[in-house]
């Protein structure tokens, strides 16, 4: 660390470097910037946040650039930046502190520590001016620094206080108390369904964000159950989302979320993490419903991740909401613009399919691209979208964060292995593969998984259980649909490694986010619940189920008995999270529903490991959460003593450990699978 300067240039996260050249003293967060304070007697200034984050660049801007400012933070503060995307650890105990504070939170994240880590005062977003009753950013410090050199009793005792709080509240999951049963999920959608916005699609009102891992869920007891209405809600929520302006209608791809109840102006920053989640939803939709839509949304997302967010090391974090410090401007237009681009007839013909007014619908009368409905004339919206496409690349692009972080790219890899078996897409099952061997070959070292890396450099900070528990999983999807061993043996050996470092010796099934070896913080965190991305411990709830089945008998180590035992314990935990706050509980509603549905796992034997058309329409048939397998008899559990019948494919379907006769057809097979589950 060099102290008494502005050491971000080292880093590895690009938010970190953004601000490299501030006249702030930054100090990236480590034992020794701690060190510091405890030498100066100064309390601690944490700024987080991370490099798509709109307002984040504007407090940079107003303050962070703003030399006097900058001379007060480094008189009074040891000032240390964190990339909340690098440490979500960090992220997560001083959010809990500012929202236990505020009521609220959000980044950029401001919070004053003492010398020892513990928080005293918290907020967010702080004006360069007093603003609406809040005090401006240089007031603030003023008054911190005044409180700490004349009220540091006080200071040390709400810094206790809070810390307590913060160990408190990271107990876990209670023991069990809810049967995984039917009844749980049946009474869990219900209370989803009554909070869907019929009319504008979506839950809940305004900011609108993409409910992903949720839609996966409902997918999921769509088809365990049958229920109309639950696929209704789901395709609902993703027509009006492909179709409105949270989507882009040019470049594919969907950003963070809208600012208003019918999807029509986005937060414009692209996340990697939505994106692979809606990935795994439509081309799941397009599976289940056929629908065109959602296969174009499945084959433009996909776009849009090779096009721009592929880099070495796997994909890219993040597209930023701003241009040339402007939200949104690479992407609005306003109706002479499109008449200037495609000429009059072209252009008012494209202003009404896109919903491009005269008085705009985003800011200075310019307009997000919608799609409200389908165009007469496809030959036209081809060329009109393409006249638009190469206008729009010439205009100034949003920054892109670089950064690859394990778990986001291992939800990519899930969804592109899923969209790639299940709509027949080899070419997508093999850009998963790659990024597969990235991340192993890049964010494996000597043993240790790490959160992330940038231009092929790893970084510093270990793999946070969301990491481990979605490599996990993305590495048995990637054995399924390849049957190459290596991915198998690849992701048991990362789940023994999980296990080691992040189980709970004293409650079987509840989790630490932070592993055993990580720093030592405040409090070691744990939140089990779903947020923008699932939980670390849904996440591996999903990643011990599909180990189970896929575990040689033989192993050393851990069997596929310990690795089933072990998801039945976590899901058993996640249980009161349905009950109380489904919503919030999405990516636990995919896995219990996929672990009350037997759990499903189908085994095809055939003559080799290429598709036969057996396996074709398996993989197209077959619901979210299955574990579908194929080779030659023997060559793997679920193939044990399983051959072909009479020299034809044969399909193996079982339930848990109850399994149906062999069948060779696309109806034995339908049959099959629709016969009534073993709970």
């Amino acid at each position: 660390m060099t102290r008494g300067s502005n050491s971000l240039a080292e880093a590895t996260s690009p938010y970190l470097r953004q601000h490299a050249d501030n006249p702030v003293h930054w100090q990236q967060w480590s034992p020794d910037a701690l060190a510091w304070a405890r030498e100066r007697d100064v309390p601690i200034l944490l700024s987080v946040g991370y490099a798509a984050c709109h307002w984040c660049h504007v407090m940079a801007h107003e303050s962070f650039e703003d030399p006097a400012t900058a001379a007060v933070m480094n008189r009074d503060f040891v000032c240390i930046k964190v990339d909340r995307e690098e440490r979500p650890d960090i992220d997560a105990i001083y959010m809990n502190a500012t929202v236990a504070m505020t009521g609220q939170g959000g980044w950029p994240m401001t919070c004053f520590l003492s010398p020892g880590g513990e928080p005293f005062y918290c907020g967010t977003y702080f004006p360069p001016a007093p603003r609406q009753g809040m005090p401006s950013f240089m007031q603030l410090l003023e008054a911190i620094a005044l409180t700490w050199t004349t009220k540091r009793a006080e200071v040390d005792r709400v810094g206790v206080a809070v810390t307590e709080q913060l160990r408190a509240n990271a107990a876990g999951l209670p023991d069990p108390q809810h049967p995984l049963h039917e009844r749980l999920l049946t009474t869990a959608v219900a209370d989803v369904l009554r909070e869907e916005d019929i009319v504008h699609g979506g839950f809940g009102g305004a900011p609108k964000f993409p409910p992903s891992a949720l839609m996966e869920g409902l997918l999921r007891e769509y088809e365990r159950t049958g229920d109309p209405a639950v696929l209704a809600a789901v395709n609902r929520t993703a027509d009006v989302m492909a179709r409105g302006g949270i989507y882009d209608q040019l470049g594919g791809g969907f950003a963070r979320y809208a600012v208003d109840q019918d999807w029509v102006v986005p937060h414009f920053e692209k996340m990697l993490y939505d994106n692979a989640q809606l990935l795994r939803v439509y081309a799941h939709l397009a599976r289940v419903t056929s629908d065109p839509l959602m296969r174009r949304v499945t084959e433009e997302t996909i776009a849009f991740l090779r096009r721009d967010l592929e880099v070495v090391g796997g994909f890219a974090s993040a597209l930023d909401a701003d241009t040339d410090g402007h939200e949104g401007l690479t992407y609005v237009w306003t109706p002479a613009e499109l008449a200037e681009v495609l000429g009059d007839a072209d252009g008012q013909w494209a202003a009404e399919l896109f919903t491009v007014t005269s008085t705009g619908t985003f800011d200075d009368g310019a307009s997000t691209l919608q799609m409200r409905s389908d165009p007469d004339d496809v030959d036209r919206y081809e060329s009109v979208r393409a006249r638009l496409w190469a206008v729009r690349t010439a205009r100034a692009q949003p920054a892109r964060d670089g950064k690859v972080v394990t778990g986001w790219n291992a939800m990519a890899i899930t969804a592109l292995a899923e969209a790639g078996a299940g709509l027949d897409r080899p070419e997508w099952i093999e850009l998963a593969a790659w990024c597969g061997r990235e991340i192993l070959t890049r964010h494996l070292v000597e043993g240790r998984l790490r959160r992330s890396s940038l231009d092929g450099l790893v970084g510093e900070p270990l793999a946070a259980l969301d990491d481990h528990g979605a490599l996990a999983t993305a590495l048995l999807m990637l054995y399924q649909v390849t049957g190459e061993r290596p991915w198998l043996d690849a992701a048991l050996d990362l789940l023994d490694n999980t296990i080691d470092l992040f189980a709970d010796p004293e409650a079987p099934g509840s989790w630490y986010d932070s592993g055993s070896d990580a720093e030592g913080l405040l409090a070691r965190p744990r939140d089990p619940i779903d947020g923008a991305t699932p939980a670390g411990t849904s996440l591996i709830a999903e990643a011990l189920l599909t180990a189970a089945p896929l575990t040689p008998i033989d192993r050393a180590g851990r069997s596929a008995g310990d690795y089933a035992a072990l998801a039945d314990d976590t899901l058993a935990r996640g249980g009161v999270l349905l009950d109380k706050v489904p919503r919030s509980a999405g990516h636990w509603l995919a896995a219990i529903s996929a672990r009350l549905a037997g759990p499903l796992q189908v085994a095809v034997s055939q003559s080799g490991p290429g598709p036969s058309d057996l396996l074709v329409h398996t993989r197209r048939r077959v619901p979210g959460g299955t574990v579908v397998v194929a080779g030659p008899v023997d060559s793997q559990p679920l193939l044990a003593g399983r051959p072909m019948v009479d020299g034809q494919a044969a399909a193996y379907v079982c339930r848990g450990s109850v399994c149906g006769l062999p069948v060779t057809t696309p109806e034995g097979l339908a049959a099959a699978l629709s016969s009534t589950p073993a709970n």
